[in-house]
């Protein structure tokens, strides 16, 4: 493939599975910009890429925020005033506010990876105290699971509205979150074993773009399918498809106020190949039309509290 057909490939967003959540300005002005405490650090921007397949980002003037990138798996390329870099498998860096960068995924081994854009009104004293130059080159950092876990709090509380418990609790849990990054060779303990059924979720989320079968799934973590029904059916209390429905239509519910996208081709991002048996599905998830749930949700943006 020639350099010209690349660059026609790259891309920002829109990866099968993706997980993004830009915070509107006019919400964080509104409930963060006269918060003292809550001013002092909160997210912006965050987000999940997996095989991130032609990621490409270049900002000339970079932006406001600092923005920690961490690499699950693959590999990728970042480059600023402080040189160029591989950024491999379980490693992270944080970009600095307001200067050129570049980053892109690596052709043949594309990067997973996840992303927390954070500012402050105290950036200065932020990036002294802790030190935070020594990671604007990529930093090695042990996978722990607790990392994921507290990512997921952010998200999830960022993806149940812009109210002023979701914004505080998701922030609360940045300090948990960055204390991972700012001290990497610390060791979090973490006594919670691994859970198959848990491990059967992140691998519907990672393949939330297809149409799984439930035996495809419990094949994963090496269970009979009867056996992974009853256990899943008895801790969540319905069954791992319409689990993964439910997963399919919050993930059409993410792209229907981020995006900008038709209706066929959020249905087509979630599996769906039939935009009207989609529509019909998330109705019965979440009681509106796709095209309803969009209307009303721009309207909260505006009048959330």
């Amino acid at each position: 493939m020639n350099s010209t057909s690349i660059k026609n490939l790259k891309r920002k967003d829109g990866f099968s599975g993706e997980k993004q959540i830009n915070i509107p300005d006019s919400v964080l002005n509104r409930l963060i910009g006269k918060q003292v405490f809550l001013h002092s650090l909160f997210i912006t921007h965050i987000g999940y890429f997996p095989n991130a397949q032609y990621h490409f980002r270049e900002r000339m003037l970079g932006c406001n925020d600092y923005i920690l990138l961490y690499s699950l798996s693959g590999k990728g390329y970042i480059e600023s005033k402080n040189g160029r870099f591989a950024l491999l498998s379980n490693q992270f860096i944080i970009i600095p506010p307001n200067e050129f960068h570049r980053y892109q995924s690596d052709l043949q081994d594309p990067w997973s990876i996840y992303w927390v854009h954070f500012s402050s009104n105290q950036l200065e004293q932020l990036k002294q105290e802790f030190n935070v130059d020594q990671f604007f080159t990529p930093t090695d950092l042990q996978y722990d699971e607790q990392i994921l876990e507290i990512w997921q709090q952010m998200y999830d509380s960022l993806a149940s509205g812009y109210s002023g418990i979701s914004i505080r609790y998701a922030n609360l849990c940045l300090y948990r979150f960055l204390c991972f990054f700012f001290f990497p060779n610390k060791k979090f303990k973490s006594e919670k074993k691994e859970d198959p059924l848990e491990r059967s979720i992140l691998y519907m989320e990672s393949n939330i773009g297809k149409r799984l079968q439930v035996g495809e799934i419990a094949s994963y973590i090496q269970y009979s399918t009867s056996h992974y029904t009853a256990l899943f059916k008895k801790k969540t209390g319905m069954t791992p498809i319409d689990y993964f429905i439910k997963m399919k239509m919050r993930y059409a519910c993410q792209m229907l106020v981020q995006d900008k996208l038709k209706i066929k081709d959020i249905a087509l991002r979630a599996g769906y190949d039939d935009p009207y048996f989609f529509s019909k599905l998330f109705k019965q998830v979440t009681g509106k039309s796709p095209k309803e749930y969009r209307q009303v949700q721009y309207a909260g943006y505006i009048h959330a509290a």
